[in-house]
């Protein structure tokens, strides 16, 4: 399944819809384990990181990632991608779109010294407008998950995905497609947890 209804393209295996990669995977279901296993052991040994973020820290996570799977790994698309009714960014907005919400996040000093009330709303909003850029051509999520993590740590809170339904994560991201962000409220309030103290980057 093609799950963002590119068709055909560039990224995939003449006359599929499998992404071209490093392991030379044919099938989709197969290439999904790859990704999810190789990208959790990444995540797992990335470092945090204090800020500035900006798209080039997003791609430099992307790569760690996922350059095991796939030769483009944390490079920006080429090809302008939807999923169901939603239409992502387009490629030659990519980068002056991500601009705007990175420049939003520091001009609120990456949101340091908010309530955890005040960060789940301010979350929420920047999450999914970035999502919208989705400068990937694959792996958005899993990256921009990453990044948040470090924003919220930064500001000082445990963050913690298991406790959202991927439904509900979905669902969540949508709603933002059309600025309604209190689905991802309500996915921050569960994700988000208490206040930490004496955090350094290691």
């Amino acid at each position: 399944m093609d799950k963002y209804g590119a068709g055909q393209d560039a990224y995939c295996y003449p006359g599929t819809v499998v992404l071209c990669n490093l392991l030379d995977l044919r099938d989709d279901s197969a290439l999904a384990r790859a990704e999810r296993d190789f990208s959790e052991l990444a995540a797992s040994q990335l470092p945090f990181e204090l800020p500035p973020y900006d798209l080039p820290y997003l791609q430099r996570l992307h790569r760690a990632l996922f350059q095991d799977i796939y030769a483009w790994a944390g490079e920006i698309r080429t090809l302008d991608i939807s999923k169901g009714h939603t239409r992502f960014c387009n490629v030659g907005r990519i980068e002056a779109e991500a601009s705007k919400v990175f420049s939003s996040l520091a001009q609120q000093s990456w949101y340091e010294g908010y309530s955890r009330a005040d960060l789940i709303h301010a979350v929420a909003e920047s999450f999914g407008d970035l999502n919208m850029v989705h400068p990937f051509r694959e792996g958005n999520g899993r990256a921009q998950r990453i990044l948040y993590e470090h924003v919220i740590l930064n500001a000082g809170f445990e963050i913690d995905w298991w406790s959202v339904d991927p439904d509900e994560w979905v669902a969540a991201n949508i709603a933002a497609v059309v600025c309604d962000y209190s689905p991802l409220e309500a996915v921050f309030d569960k994700c988000i947890g208490r206040t930490i103290i004496g955090l350094s980057p290691v």
